[in-house]
């Protein structure tokens, strides 16, 4: 098999979109009112996400752009069958989550022991003793714990990571109880080949079907590495509507993959998302006008321009 073939008969057609928007791409802009988060994550299930990363029950102090994940997530209106999911560092957080009514809950590690010290001050150990808590009472009311690994094909400080450190932490957070592992290029350095190197590795640790990938955009890389990825079975990948969320390392630099290049890139392998492209688009070219900013999408651009033609 080729590196860019999908075997149809031996994978999924099917791929679960998981929106990071309304939080991964929020706390990266410039604050905007809580009815605009609101109109945003409801305009997204409008157009068939089912898996929308709503809000996140961080410290206000670090992450103002959040301070009012409660209001979002106990005001919008509710679709069945869409998750509604908020990101919680803590037992603190998770009780807040809870209180909100969000579905299911995220915690974050990183592969990366200097990633993982500046960003929460403490070491990967550390950072996983901390979730064992939250995961019991998780596992006690019955909402789900879906995992990140951050810096997975590169760190801000160390550079390079070793795919093996990736699949230690991953293959950890599973068995601790997280139902699936997004491994995180934190950065966007990775390239294709990287890429699948890195998830063949986890592959021997995790199963594939409970992995998704949440690759970055800053060096135009994404599409590219999530197209390398495919034929080993992935069907989840993270990603942000008019790439939403700039990188904090690379000052200017794009960040999350836009969802709709994704699902463009996706509908024209012949692969289903159930999402409706032009729906996504104007909903991220109304957040950005919220956020007065140039829509990060390629293909939101030029679905936009086409129907004014």
């Amino acid at each position: 098999m080729s590196l860019f073939s999908i075997d149809a008969h031996s994978v999924s057609d099917k791929v679960s979109i998981f929106e990071m928007g309304p939080r991964d791409g929020l706390q990266n802009e410039v604050a905007v009112p809580t009815a605009a988060k609101i109109a945003l994550i409801e305009s997204l299930a409008d157009a068939g996400l089912k898996r929308i990363e709503a809000g996140s029950f961080v410290s206000p102090k670090w992450v103002p752009q959040m301070s009012d994940s409660a209001q979002v997530l106990k005001q919008i209106k509710r679709q069945n069958g869409v998750v509604y999911s908020a990101l919680t560092p803590n037992v603190k957080g998770f009780e807040l989550a809870l209180d909100a009514n969000a579905s299911e809950v995220a915690i974050f590690g990183a592969a990366s022991q200097s990633f993982s010290q500046r960003n929460i001050n403490c070491s990967i150990e550390e950072s996983i003793e901390r979730f064992i808590p939250l995961i019991e009472l998780a596992k006690a009311h019955n909402i789900p714990v879906r995992g990140y690994v951050s810096c997975v094909l590169g760190c801000p400080y160390e550079g390079e990571i070793a795919v093996s450190e990736v699949a230690r932490v991953s293959e950890v957070l599973y068995k601790m109880g997280c139902y699936e592992i997004s491994l995180g290029d934190t950065i966007g350095v990775g390239t294709p080949q990287k890429a699948r190197r890195m998830l063949q590795t986890v592959c021997e640790r995790v199963p594939v079907d409970k992995l998704a990938l949440h690759f970055h955009d800053t060096y135009g890389q994404a599409l590219a590495n999530i197209l390398a990825c495919l034929d080993l079975g992935v069907r989840v990948f993270d990603s942000s509507v008019a790439g939403l969320g700039g990188c904090p390392y690379a000052k200017g630099a794009s960040g999350n993959l836009a969802t709709e290049d994704l699902v463009y890139m996706l509908h024209g392998m012949g692969l289903e998302t159930d999402i409706d492209l032009h729906k996504l688009a104007l909903a991220g070219q109304e957040i950005s006008t919220q956020l007065n900013r140039k829509n990060g999408s390629k293909v939101a651009n030029a679905i936009l321009q086409a129907s004014k033609i």
